[in-house]
């Protein structure tokens, strides 16, 4: 098969398409006939080298984890899926940008999303759900989401707003447009946070989500009165110091087909900012280390 590797840890230059063992499912696990899958900001931490002390890979890697396709093979043990049908799921740290991907956690693809938003929706969602979990039911609630237009936090918005929340975003001026169509109330980040939110809810915030390391803990922490109301996917250096809960993205098929129930629904539908060829995956992973992504990006295979 065709597949991205790096042969060694670096930037992006270590990037290269080249034809590869095709991989094969083990126990529990499935293998799909890849048509799309994302770029995550742990995919470039991996690649270069930065998170090797919690997150070590054999190399040559194969950058990604998350894709969507249709299932070829399956593991001993799997049941509930066939071949030919189309899911989107998580497989390792490593091996989604490539012909074909193993998967240890998938849902099936709902109609309504395209290839390209269903592989943008495996990573960012369950992300965006454990984080939500972890504040209680939302229903009634005002929520605060921190870096909202990211694609962890676009997913946060929309499913919170699926549950009956109040969702209040922050983002740069340029993207407020953007998190209005996913129907939160826009704010810019940063200093006077407090006060812009006492002018857009009035009986205050009940819950915040961080998912932008930006180091707004304690401010959140501030505004919502309760370390307890307080989660973050993200900076986990910052919440273990302020007792801050943290959820970590689990492959998780439960929450995957909670998402892909809330797509049938047209409830939620990943956010898809560039979409680029598998030849150009070194562009790809270059605008994403950049940051300030609005929704996801894709490679299609």
């Amino acid at each position: 098969m065709r597949a991205v590797r790096y042969h060694e840890y670096g930037g992006v230059e270590t990037l290269v398409v080249e034809q590869v063992p095709d991989p094969h499912p083990g126990h529990g696990e499935i293998r799909i006939r890849v048509t799309a899958a994302s770029v995550n900001p742990i995919d470039w931490k991996v690649r270069s080298g930065a998170a090797r002390d919690v997150l070590p890979v054999d190399l040559p890697a194969i950058p990604g984890r998350d894709a969507v396709g249709v299932v070829d093979e399956t593991g001993d043990g799997v049941q509930g899926v066939n071949i030919g049908d189309r899911v989107f799921g998580l497989g390792g740290v490593t091996g989604a940008t490539a012909e074909l991907a193993v998967l240890s956690a998938w849902a099936p693809a709902p109609a309504t999303w395209t290839d390209e938003e269903a592989a943008g929706a495996g990573l960012a969602s369950v992300t965006a759900m454990g984080g939500l979990k972890a504040l209680g039911p939302l229903q009634g609630r005002t929520l605060l989401v921190e870096g909202a237009a990211g694609g962890v936090g676009s997913a946060a918005v929309e499913i919170a707003v699926a549950q009956g929340a109040t969702v209040i975003g922050t983002a740069s001026e340029r993207n407020h447009e953007f998190l209005t169509s996913l129907g939160a109330v826009p704010t810019t980040y940063g200093t006077g946070l407090a006060e812009r939110l006492a002018a857009l809810a009035p009986d205050g915030v009940d819950i915040a989500l961080d998912t932008a390391a930006s180091g707004s803990l304690a401010d959140l922490i501030a505004i919502v009165g309760d370390t307890a109301r307080v989660s973050t996917v993200a900076d986990y250096a910052n919440a273990e110091r302020l007792g801050v809960r943290m959820a970590n993205a689990e492959n998780d098929s439960t929450l995957l087909a909670e998402a892909g129930e809330l797509g049938r629904q047209g409830r939620y539908t990943p956010r898809i900012e560039r979409i680029y060829p598998l030849d150009a995956v070194t562009e790809a992973h270059e605008y994403a280390e950049r940051g300030h992504t609005r929704g996801k990006i894709v490679i299609g295979i």
